[in-house]
This record gives structure tokens, C-alpha cells and sequence, in this order.
């Protein structure tokens, strides 16, 4: 039984390297048969990991995403990083994800070998928000993954929405009826862009006073944003009073970083952050030269796409080459 065990955690960390596995290489690495190869599938999708049959000469397996979250598998690396991420949420008390963080990041402990467990234990995390008079805006999860699947499927969102009026708050009645169009952060809250449908306008609502309702539909044609239809131009102008960006940085870029929205827009006040669809999210800043805002994008520390404009590829290439120098000890030159 140990061997099979054994084996089986073996078959899934390789079904999870690569989309698609033959059966016969399968086999190999292994040092099993391909019968006890489609037996141990078997076995791996009785505990609840879908695993696809793969069509071909030799025919093969595909681990692909399931209904439900079976046991995962993860290396050395990604266990520290994911407790350290787990840690850093738990230590906000003023944020909904900070209590499910902390019972995950308990359960993760738990299994955890005891050589990664004294290096996590040692991990001490302190959040310290920037003084600020604003107060706390927080969302639930529930909420931004609901507005955020309504804007990818391009269905009408319906909910409840609570504005100021006067001395308190009131909730308007009756329910907001809206196209969303984007999920976005600045100055650190989360907004929702969207076309009301009542008002016949465009109209930016606060995230943390959202309560969705359902169900969504119909599906829409999505309509372009004023402003020649940039997100960027569009919410500058919504909360600066105007799309006259005279005031505004004189240099200023947008990338696609390799990091979710919710991470980036952690440590980022004066940015504007959008939300796509694949675990990356759209960033436009703004600094004081085209090698500082390189060099401000660069703090992140995740894959970087340049959108545009071109003068931040090359501040990004004059930037590489000071670095390779740097690296090398080689004496700084004048620009």
C-alpha cells in the first residue's frame, strides 16, 4: 500500500507539469504497466481529481479543473509562498478575507512538513496602512467576484446600492439596474463602471456599497466608454472633475502585470487597477519620468506587458542596461 501511495502522489505531481501526458511515457517514468497506469487514474478520480482521457495512437491523460477542490500537491517554494501570502491577508483586521485567511492558513500549517513549518513559524507579518482620514471601505469577496462575473459575461447587473444623503446613508430604491463595464481600484477602493440603464448614463458605484441581487441577464452589446472609450481617460476624468489631464503626471503608462488586481491594488494609492479575466490585471501610473515609473512598475516584481505609450519601452530598456551595468560593477555613465 505505501508503494501505491507513493506512486499515486507521483502520477499527479507529473499530470500537473504538463496539459497532456501519453500513456505510454506515463508508464515509463513510472516503471509500471499501462494497465496499472489506467488503474491508478482510476483511483486518482475516485478521490475526486478530473483527469481526462486524451484521444491518439498511444492514447493519454489530461488533469483538467473539476467541481469540486480535490488535495493539491505543491513543492517546497510554493508552499512558503502561499503561507506567507496567507499570513500577510490574516494580519488586516479590517478587511472580510482577513478570517477565512487565517483558518486556511491554519489548515495549510497543519500539513505542513516540519522543516517549512519552523521557517513559516519564524515569519512575523505587521500591517501598516499609510495615515489616512479616509475610512474603511471594505468589500466582501462574494461581492467583487459577482460584479466581476456579470462584466465577463456581459449581463445586466441588478443590486441595491447605498449612497449619502444628508446627515446618514439611505439605500435607493428601487434596485439599480446597470451594463457593467469594468472592476477597478483607486486610491485604493474597489468601483464598479457601469451604464445605468434607469438614468441612461454612465455612472462609477462604490464596490463596498454594492449588494448584488439576482439573478443577472440579459446579456448586452457593451457600449464605448466617453472619452474615445479608454478606461484610463474615462476614470481620471470622474475623479479628478475632468478629462483635462493638465494637472496630471507628465508621464504616464499602462501595463499588464502578471499579479491579480486585489494584490496590486494592495500597494498601489495613486494608480488606476483593472481586473482581467486571467489572474493578471491592467496598471496605469503615472511619475515624474519615463525611468521612474519603469522603475516604480518594476517594484512589483511579476511579469511585465507594455501597452503603452512607446517612451515606456524604452525607459524600460534604458533602465535593463543601467541594471546590467550595475551588475556588473561597471562605472555609471552619463545619460
Amino acid at each position: 500500500m505505501p508503494k501505491t501511495s507513493a506512486r499515486l502522489l507521483t502520477l499527479l505531481s507529473l499530470l500537473q507539469t504538463r496539459r497532456d501526458w501519453p500513456g505510454t511515457l506515463l508508464a515509463d517514468r513510472l516503471g509500471i504497466s499501462l494497465r496499472t497506469v489506467r488503474r491508478d487514474v482510476d483511483r486518482l478520480r475516485e478521490l475526486g481529481y478530473s483527469i481526462a482521457a486524451v484521444k491518439g495512437p498511444d492514447g493519454g491523460y489530461r488533469l483538467s479543473a473539476g467541481t469540486e477542490l480535490p488535495p493539491l500537491l505543491f513543492d517546497d517554494e510554493q508552499v512558503v509562498a502561499l503561507t506567507v501570502a496567507l499570513r500577510t491577508a490574516a494580519t488586516r483586521p479590517d478587511d472580510t478575507l482577513a478570517e477565512p485567511a487565517a483558518r486556511a492558513l491554519n489548515t495549510v500549517r497543519q500539513v505542513m512538513p516540519a522543516r517549512l513549518r519552523h521557517r513559516i513559524d519564524a515569519l512575523r507579518v505587521t500591517a501598516v496602512d499609510p495615515p489616512t482620514t479616509r475610512p474603511s471601505a471594505a468589500v466582501g469577496s462574494d461581492v467583487l467576484l459577482a460584479l466581476s462575473a456579470a462584466v465577463h459575461a456581459r449581463e445586466v447587473l441588478r443590486f441595491d446600492y447605498v449612497s449619502g444623503s444628508g446627515s446618514g446613508w439611505t439605500t435607493e430604491e428601487p434596485p439599480r439596474r446597470v451594463e457593467p463595464h469594468h472592476v477597478i481600484t483607486w486610491d485604493g477602493r474597489w468601483y464598479l463602471i457601469a451604464f445605468d440603464l434607469d438614468r441612461q448614463d454612465w455612472r462609477t458605484f462604490r464596490a463596498d456599497r454594492i449588494t448584488p441581487r439576482t439573478p443577472t441577464g440579459p446579456r448586452f452589446t457593451r457600449r464605448e466608454l466617453p472619452g474615445g472609450g479608454d478606461i484610463t481617460t474615462y476614470v481620471t476624468g470622474v475623479f479628478r472633475g475632468s478629462t483635462d489631464d493638465s494637472g496630471d503626471w507628465p508621464c504616464r503608462g499602462t501595463v499588464i502585470l502578471g499579479l491579480d488586481a486585489a494584490t496590486v491594488a494592495t500597494y498601489t494609492r495613486e494608480g488606476l487597477v483593472e481586473e482581467l479575466d486571467d489572474g493578471r490585471c491592467r496598471l496605469t501610473l503615472g511619475s515624474w519620468s519615463w525611468t521612474g515609473l519603469a522603475s516604480a512598475l518594476a517594484m512589483y516584481d511579476a511579469e511585465i506587458e507594455v501597452v503603452g505609450p512607446p517612451e515606456l519601452v524604452d525607459a524600460f530598456a534604458q533602465l535593463g542596461k543601467r541594471f546590467l551595468r550595475t551588475a556588473k560593477g561597471s562605472p555609471a555613465t552619463s545619460p
